[in-house]
């Protein structure tokens, strides 16, 4: 009996060793391989900013790509480029949730569900001396099953679609998850954001005329995703989102 006993606690003890050692083993390694993750994030969030605006080239680095990319913060209720805070360093998804960073968004107005937006928002820009070439602006929304991150990349006046691009969400493959399309995301480019001066850009059941500087294809089978993406452009781009920093850009007061 006692024999049992000491065996019993021999395999507890083993196995009890075990997890301590496998336990400091993942600890270490999570430590050890964080800084080549936060690497590894930052070169995968800057691919998509310059697939988003039509310039990525997998040829080349991507950290000579960025080079080309001014990282700017805008202040959302008045559309004027911050100063005084690290642009590089700020987190706007950490600041959406801070009750000090963040508003919180009226049940009428947050057609995107994304129920608290950050006050201050991060931009890029790719600029030819004095003359901004390119805008890059963040853009989420709840679709179907997920929330969608994203980018969409405008023109230098401000309207003109460069680009628009998903790097995150969980949508369903093959339906909602058409957002990866490239064929899909192919339409964007071209179209208009503003009729005069409310929100134009749109997706259209059943597709859009070609002809129709505004109308995007909705996806196939996905109405809540389209949905989704539809209501999350339209309020990014209102005065709610980067409307008025649009329109301070547009009339050369930044």
């Amino acid at each position: 009996m006692s024999s049992n006993n000491e065996s019993v606690q021999k395999t507890i003890t083993v196995a009890l060793v075990l997890c301590l050692v496998c336990a400091v083993v993942v600890s270490s390694a999570a430590v050890i391989l964080r800084p080549a993750q936060a690497v590894n994030e930052k070169a995968n969030m800057q691919m998509n900013i310059l697939q988003a605006a039509g310039l990525y080239d997998p040829q080349q680095s991507i950290q000579e790509q960025f080079q080309i990319v001014t990282t700017r913060l805008v202040n959302l209720e008045t559309g004027e480029f911050v100063e005084g805070m690290d642009a590089e360093r700020y987190d706007q998804r950490k600041a959406s949730k801070d009750p000090s960073m963040n508003r919180v968004l009226s049940g009428e107005e947050d057609i995107a569900s994304i129920k608290r937006q950050a006050k201050i928002a991060k931009i890029y820009l790719i600029e030819n001396g004095d003359q901004i070439e390119k805008i890059i602006l963040p853009i989420h929304g709840y679709g179907l099953w997920s929330t969608l991150y994203g980018f969409m990349a405008l023109e230098g006046d401000g309207n003109t679609v460069a680009g628009l691009g998903f790097y995150e969400h969980a949508e369903t493959p093959g339906l909602g998850g058409e957002v990866d399309n490239p064929n899909w995301k192919a339409q964007w480019t071209g179209k208009q954001v503003y009729q005069g001066d409310e929100v134009g850009l749109r997706l259209v059941k059943g597709g859009a005329d070609r002809s129709d500087s505004y109308g995007v294809d909705a996806l196939s089978g996905a109405t809540l995703t389209s949905r989704g993406v539809d209501n999350l452009l339209k309020f990014w781009m209102s005065d709610a989102g980067f409307k008025p920093f649009l329109d301070n850009l547009k009339q050369g007061r930044i």
